[in-house]
């Protein structure tokens, strides 16, 4: 009971003298000067014991003292009070009043008026005091040496960790420094982004070993509080012996002695040790809950530059099975694309892939209507950025890379992001859906768009075909069919075959026959589709952009390519003769550039 009230005004104390060591605890982890007492807050304790160790070898010398006083005069009784120094030169490690400077003040005092009546009382003393106190000494040695070993491993770790974690936020604000004044240099192992994590685990490995070492220490404290407790009860025991060889004497000696006794046993065990952790600011307090990595503040640890942009899952192309794979990817201020296989931090602090955009262009996203939501970062001449192969090679030195999002508004918000970062980038035009018997006739043929080409590409997540898509494409073949049995006979596409030498058909130098239509019965905006003279059907209507190109109040020109080719209209409406007709029969001239089945596209 008695030692579970001496602890519990210790620790209330202990909360009393807390308010001093606030502010060194709640200065930051990294300081390039540190206090001794700081990494080494066992020496407090070692100090304490070694002030022990004195005042034990003090007692010590003094029971010697004493055995050589009861064997000589009291000359020497009065020489041996000299040995008991008060008050202690340690003076701080022990009460003034009320504690065991003032029992020893009292030894000293008592021993010069007893000194001459005690000369048996030597070889006792010898025999059994001096050896006990002997013996406890030796007992403060083993444990002083104790506390050096169990804390002083602890608390050199912690001063090498804590060196290491200031060596790795100079880098931070390096790195940092590097990114904000020239920001192309940056590289992925200077990415600020990757110098903060390896910050981040640097303080959380420290903030462990302080606290293994906070834990050492308080375990080793209350062990010493147990510790002095002995060394007062062993000083007590040796001086009950003496007492009681000491009760042998004449009364009035005795009456002396015993006075001085009670006073000694009056001491309780703690009560030097709860006044001196009162008094000390350096003490941990047993309660002292340990600290949290995750509030530990650090410089730059705000800083925009170590805060990412975007944060998700992309899925990527591989190179060669052309599948997707889905990873973790982060955009960092540096313009640095992050591959991790994982969004934990601590699990993978190194990127697996890293793509840096100020560097590459950026395509233009897909079409909210489009099946697979995708873009494409294409690197340039000039550095691809990366520090590993892309995924394809477009051209010499250039790489491309495809990514793809979970949902349309996913896709946009990482293109958006990217676009901010990269030195180019890319918007599509506006889709044209084209119709009529020579687009089904491509689609017959098995020519896909670009975006159906793509759609048929493997994924890591399976995408279910549509069941109709053949069924679909045949439909839109017979509707553009449909749209061409429609019209004449005439407005169909001519054949591309040249017209042979004696078909009778006239040939212009452009290669093309030319229509002998009269000038009343030439094709104008509005009017019927034109027919050729013979019947031949050579004849055709002027194209919609020849319509649009057609000066106003003036007829299209039918007969004429966009390049202004064939026979050219006159103000009388009439056609201008051609050139020598047998030379243009006999050798054909090359065909434009722009035939006449494209104009229909």
């Amino acid at each position: 009971m008695n030692d579970a009230a001496s602890l519990s005004r210790a620790t209330s104390i202990s909360k009393a003298s807390r308010q001093g060591s606030t502010a060194s605890r709640s200065q930051s982890l990294i300081k390039k000067n540190i206090a001794p007492h700081d990494l080494r807050p066992s020496d407090v304790l070692i100090e304490r014991f070694v002030a022990w160790k004195a005042i034990v070898k003090q007692l010590i010398a003094y029971f010697e003292g004493i055995a050589d006083i009861e064997n000589n005069t009291a000359k020497e009784l009065t020489k041996l009070g000299a040995v008991i120094q008060v008050p202690f030169r340690s003076g701080n490690q022990f009460l003034g009043e009320g504690g065991l400077q003032d029992v020893y003040y009292g030894i000293r005092d008592k021993t010069r008026v007893i000194a001459d009546q005690h000369a048996n009382l030597g070889r006792t003393i010898d025999s059994s005091i001096v050896q006990h106190l002997q013996k406890l000494r030796v007992e403060i040695k083993a444990h002083i040496k104790n506390v050096q070993n169990d804390t002083g491993k602890l608390a050199t770790g912690v001063a090498k960790e804590r060196e290491l974690s200031s060596k790795l936020v100079s880098e931070l604000a390096t790195n940092i420094s590097i990114f904000k004044n020239t920001p192309l240099s940056v590289t992925s192992k200077s990415d600020p982004y990757v110098a903060n994590v390896a910050v981040f685990r640097q303080l959380q490995k420290q903030v462990h070993e302080e606290n293994a070492l906070q834990k050492s220490i308080i375990i080793m404290q209350q062990n010493s509080a147990h510790f002095e407790e002995g060394i007062v009860r062993a000083i007590q025991s040796a001086w009950q012996t003496f007492d009681e060889w000491q009760s042998r004497m004449s009364s009035s000696v005795q009456d002396t002695w015993r006075t001085l006794g009670q006073h000694m046993a009056s001491l309780a065990p703690d009560h030097e040790w709860i006044s001196f952790s009162a008094r000390s600011d350096h003490l941990l307090d047993p309660e002292t809950p340990l600290r949290n990595p995750e509030a530990v503040n650090y410089p730059s640890k705000e800083d925009p530059s170590v805060i990412a942009v975007h944060t998700g899952y992309l899925e990527r192309k591989k190179r060669f099975t052309r599948t997707y794979r889905e990873s973790y990817y982060i955009l960092t201020p540096a313009g640095f694309l992050h591959e991790y296989s994982s969004s934990d931090p601590t699990q993978s602090t190194s990127p697996l892939f890293s793509l840096f955009l100020p560097m590459c262009t950026l395509g233009p996203a897909s079409a909210p209507t489009a099946k697979s939501h995708k873009f494409h970062i294409e690197g340039r001449r000039d550095g691809s950025g990366t520090t590993k192969t892309g995924s394809l090679r477009i051209g010499s030195g250039q790489h491309a890379w495809s990514f793809r999002a979970r949902s349309h508004e996913d896709m946009m918000e990482w293109w958006n992001d990217v676009r901010m970062l990269c030195a180019r980038y890319l918007v599509a035009s506006e889709h044209m859906e084209r119709s009529g018997p020579v687009a089904a006739a491509v689609r017959a043929a098995g020519y896909l768009s670009e975006e159906e080409g793509d759609d048929d590409e493997g994924s890591s997540v399976e995408e279910e075909q549509d069941e109709g898509e053949g069924e679909g494409e045949e439909e839109m073949y017979l509707e553009a069919r449909e749209v061409g049995a429609g019209e004449d006979a005439e407005t169909e596409p001519p054949s591309y075959s040249h017209p042979h030498r004696d078909s009778g058909i006239e040939v212009g130098h452009n290669g093309y026959a030319i229509d002998k239509k009269s000038g009343p019965e030439r094709y104008t905006a509005g009017s019927p589709e034109p027919r050729a003279h013979d019947g031949s059907g050579l004849g055709r209507r002027p194209s919609q952009r020849q319509q649009e190109k057609a000066p106003e109040g003036r007829a299209p020109h039918a007969g004429t390519l966009d390049d202004g080719a064939g026979p050219a209209a006159t103000e009388e409406g009439e056609a201008e003769p051609s050139q020598s007709h047998g030379g243009a029969a006999s050798s054909p001239g090359q065909a434009p550039i722009e035939s006449r089945f494209t104009e229909g596209l």
